[in-house]
């Protein structure tokens, strides 16, 4: 089994699916420039709602039980997302949607997150409903899965695009940053708040790496930084949606919904290099190498499955 067909073992059906469809599009019709710019755009929004399906479908759980669900159930709302929540992970694993490598982040980033939750909780920065037994003090247990989904797009981003990199710093480096990022999430409301000693650090470590990703057969670069941030917002985006869906409420939010604070945006931002060191330790950072824009993916007819 040669390199390629081994890259091409670590896609699920879905992504297999998407690429196969491409290249028959392309190989069927011609190589015109806009078709092909057409097909690679299509591509990239399909992986990218792809790798955040996860998180997706939890948010859309979350709507669903604000719009619809009885405030007289039977089962509390907050314990039904619970249960929406492991339902969509078990369903991802079932159909292999999902890889064991990639819940083996998740469940580590879970859990992170849930400890982060129950100290945030317990010193007022946000609050849940008080409903449901799913839970441990304040926090209902569908609150983890939230960073669950965090870390799977991250994964699952790394391994579908094939992301490379130039310049990344050295793992330990990482990891000691990562650390501070956590700790400061707890020690900031004892002592001084590092968050901008922590965002210049992460600007000395990764200012000079650049991405490199493949989108089907066109690769592409940008400074990873930039990619950091994107991510950021969009999340911070999707917090407004979960807060409005009343998932959880921060103290501005008590009396009434508002949209969350921009400056989220850079606690979303830190938490997103911990979510990439934690991948990293899996999908280690692979040096780039540069590639002709026509380069086949590992998904090509013939490759994949041999």
């Amino acid at each position: 089994m040669n390199a390629r067909s081994a890259s091409a073992r670590e896609f699920t059906a879905v992504e297999e699916a998407i690429d196969r469809a491409a290249h028959r599009l392309l190989d069927g019709r011609g190589r015109s420039r806009w078709r092909r710019g057409v097909i690679e755009l299509g591509v990239f929004t399909l992986k990218q709602a792809w790798a955040s399906v996860f998180g997706g479908l939890l948010l859309a759980c979350i709507l669903a039980a604000r719009l619809w669900w009885p405030d007289d159930a039977a089962v509390a709302r907050n314990d039904a997302l619970t249960v929406a929540a492991v339902l969509i992970q078990l369903a991802m694993l079932g159909f292999r949607l999902e890889t064991l490598r990639e819940l083996w982040v998740v469940a580590l980033f879970h859990i992170a997150g849930t400890v982060m939750e129950l100290f945030k909780t317990d010193v007022g920065s946000w609050a849940y409903e008080a409903e449901g037994i799913l839970r441990v003090g304040g926090v209902p247990l569908f609150s983890g899965f939230m960073y669950a989904a965090v870390g799977s797009y991250m994964v699952r981003t790394m391994r579908m695009f094939d992301l490379r990199f130039t310049r990344y710093p050295p793992l330990w480096a990482t990891i000691v940053v990562a650390v501070g990022i956590y700790a400061n999430f707890f020690l900031h409301h004892f002592w001084i708040d590092l968050r901008w000693v922590l965002v210049a650090a992460i600007v000395l470590l990764w200012g000079a790496c650049t991405m490199r990703f493949r989108v089907l057969r066109t690769h592409l670069w940008m400074p990873i930084l930039a990619a950091f941030a994107l991510v950021a917002i969009v999340i911070w985006g999707a917090e407004n949606i979960a807060t409005w869906g009343g998932a959880w409420a921060y103290p501005d939010q008590v009396g009434g919904w508002q949209p969350v604070s921009w400056t989220k945006i850079v606690s979303w931002f830190l938490l997103m290099i911990l979510s990439v060191v934690l991948v990293t330790l899996v999908h280690r950072p692979q040096p780039a190498v540069h590639a002709r824009a026509d380069t086949p993916s590992p998904l090509r007819d013939g490759v994949h499955g041999d």
